[in-house]
């Protein structure tokens, strides 16, 4: 990694605020994507999208007291044009007395069937995340456009995409991804860029047909903005109105969730037939991929084959139908369809010790249990309001209460999993990513796997021992509370 920074004099020369700066600040201001004050990471390739961004948020720096910070990786996979590129960002935020961090990963696969493409998306946006948390950045900023949006939604129209699929690239990640870009057009882009005077690089794999979206805007793009010369304003509009769709849809399944789906112990899902049969379809597809969602090692949603597979098992099965997927097995069993871990999955993250499969403890209220893992015994008990403040003790990292009419149960301890969310308490109810949490307190990556977590069939109430969920604390309306406490256990040794 490489800091660099240089003071240059400012140039004199002043003009009047460029057309896509103010689109940018609506779009910013719209989406609430940052605010002034904030320290930027923006991601740089030296082509227009990222130069531009680059160019428009330094503009805007001083009045919104911004701290920019521009990084670049060079994957070195086309020699000297890759060099090139960071020799020209280097000259560029020099001039700018922008810092510039310099990254040279090793790209590996994670899956088989992945591209180095993706390999390098993978990289880029891991190391970003990462370098966020070191500096302190608020958000990372990337400089996808209109154009990049529609290309996004024809490449899964093309695939058979849902609305999920065809909602495209939000504006803002759960992650801190940023797009401030993603209303302007290429165009736009390309027109500031010669306005300025600003000078750009090419990278000459986008010129090749190898690549799927390479070939949705070389061939397939043309076409249709032949027929349609809006076409691709109308398709990031689409996109637009199907997220909201989609955001709504969502708030609906996990309704759902909630209210029809029971959990029991070692991780079994179970939903009433009938009540599964009610549903409209789009509803039941939505709960169905919700449920095998949980048992994805990386959260990815089931495609459309596998979701109707198992819709097929409660709508025309008889009781003791089986369907066995990979991670999943499914069960027609006395009215109700019940989902299991699969023989085959189930299993951790690899941590220092080597894989463990998944430990789920029940949690009857009220009841104790031993979690070995952190050598803790946990205790829940029902109390009134009046009778849990009358204990005496504060809450503390040993010791906290919820609001029990808040979730049901039954209630169980385990270990994070992959694509883990929960609304940290005192952040005003902003979901945020478990492996994030654990990054932000330092938590050890081969410790991660061990640390308890108390979930209700609403989501994880608390990181035991390190934070609580803001949905389920307790309020000024709270009558009954769910009291938990968690001591250390001295072992035999000591």
């Amino acid at each position: 990694m490489a800091l660099e920074t240089t003071v240059l004099r400012p140039s004199s020369r002043s003009f009047a605020r460029p057309a896509l700066l103010t689109h940018l600040v609506r779009t910013v201001r719209e989406h609430q994507l940052f605010i002034p004050g904030q320290h930027l990471l923006v991601a740089v390739s030296g082509g227009p999208d990222s130069v531009a961004l680059l160019s428009l948020l330094h503009h805007l720096a001083s009045s919104w007291r911004l701290r920019l910070t521009a990084v670049h990786c060079n994957y070195g996979l086309r020699g000297v044009e890759s060099d090139g590129d960071e020799s020209f960002l280097k000259t560029f935020c020099r001039e700018r007395q922008l810092s510039l961090v310099i990254h040279r990963p090793k790209l590996v696969k994670r899956r088989q069937r992945s591209s180095l493409q993706a390999a390098a998306r993978d990289a880029r946006y891991d190391f970003m995340k990462q370098l966020a948390h070191e500096v302190g950045a608020d958000c990372i900023a990337v400089g996808h456009t209109a154009n990049d949006q529609a290309e996004t939604v024809l490449m899964w129209l093309l695939r058979g995409a849902g609305m999920a699929g065809l909602a495209g690239m939000p504006y803002a990640r759960e992650d801190r991804i940023i797009r401030p870009l993603l209303a302007a057009t290429r165009e736009e882009v390309v027109a500031y860029l010669d306005h300025e005077g600003l000078t750009y690089r090419r990278d000459s794999s986008n010129e090749k047909p190898l690549y799927h979206r390479n070939r949705i805007r070389k061939e397939l793009l043309p076409v249709i903005t032949g027929l349609t010369p809006a076409a691709v304003r109308v398709l990031q509009r689409q996109a637009d109105l199907l997220r909201e769709d989609e955001q709504y849809l969502e708030q609906i399944t996990n309704e759902l969730v909630r209210t029809r789906v029971s959990h029991e112990s070692r991780g079994v899902q179970r939903v009433g037939r009938q009540a599964l049969i009610e549903l409209p379809v789009a509803l039941q597809r939505r709960l169905v991929r919700s449920i095998l969602r949980t048992y994805e090692e990386v959260g990815r949603a089931s495609s459309l084959r596998v979701v109707e597979s198992v819709r097929r098992v409660f709508l025309k099965g008889r009781s003791g139908a089986r369907l066995s997927l990979k991670q999943v097995l499914v069960t027609l069993d006395q009215g109700s369809v019940r989902f299991s871990r699969s023989a085959g999955g189930g299993h951790e993250h690899e941590t220092g010790s080597g894989q463990r499969k998944r430990e789920v403890l029940p949690l009857p209220v009220p009841s104790t249990v031993y979690w070995a893992r952190t050598n803790q015994q946990i205790q829940v008990q029902l109390m009134t309001r009046r009778a849990a403040e009358e204990m005496g003790r504060a809450p503390s990292q040993g010791l906290v209460l919820f609001d029990a009419d808040r979730f049901s149960e039954p209630l169980s301890v385990r270990a994070w999993q992959a694509g883990d969310r929960f609304s940290p308490h005192g952040m005003k109810g902003k979901r945020k990513k478990l492996q994030d949490f654990f990054i932000d307190r330092k938590v050890p990556r081969h410790e991660r796997g061990n640390v308890p977590l108390l979930v209700a069939p609403e989501g994880i109430l608390w990181i035991v021992g390190m934070r609580q969920d803001e949905r389920f604390v307790v309020c000024g309306r709270t009558t009954r509370c769910l009291v938990v406490s968690v001591t250390n256990q001295v072992s035999e040794k000591e």
